[in-house]
C-alpha cells in the first residue's frame, strides 16, 4: 500500500525549544470574495530528536501521530545546512555621528 503521509520541504525559523523546530510554510492563495492574491504563511512545529536543525536549515518534515499539543510533524532529513555567516570586521559596526 502506498504511504499517504504528507511531506514538506521548507526552512527552519526557530530552534529555541528542546527537540522541536518551527518550520514556516508560505503559499500563494486568492481571496475568496475580493480576488486579491495573498501570501499565506503557516508555522509547523516538528520533532527533531537529535537537535541537529538550526535556523536557516532546509529540512524535509513528514506528518506523524500527535506528539504533543501542537506537534504533529517530524524532521525526516536535513536537506541543506544554513551557510555560515561571515565574521564582521571590527570597525564595521561603528555608528557615524
Amino acid at each position: 500500500m502506498k504511504e499517504r503521509r504528507k511531506r514538506l520541504t521548507r526552512h527552519v525559523i526557530s530552534d529555541k525549544m528542546d527537540k522541536t523546530v518551527v518550520v514556516q510554510v508560505e503559499r500563494v492563495a486568492r481571496h475568496s470574495r475580493y480576488g486579491k492574491v495573498l501570501r499565506v504563511r503557516k508555522k509547523y512545529k516538528a520533532h527533531d530528536e537529535q537537535n541537529g536543525c538550526h535556523v536557516g536549515d532546509l529540512v524535509r518534515i513528514v506528518e506523524s501521530r500527535p506528539l504533543s499539543r501542537e506537534k504533529r510533524w517530524q524532521v525526516e532529513e536535513i536537506v541543506k545546512h544554513a551557510e555560515e555567516l561571515p565574521e564582521l570586521a571590527p570597525g564595521v559596526l561603528e555608528v557615524e555621528q
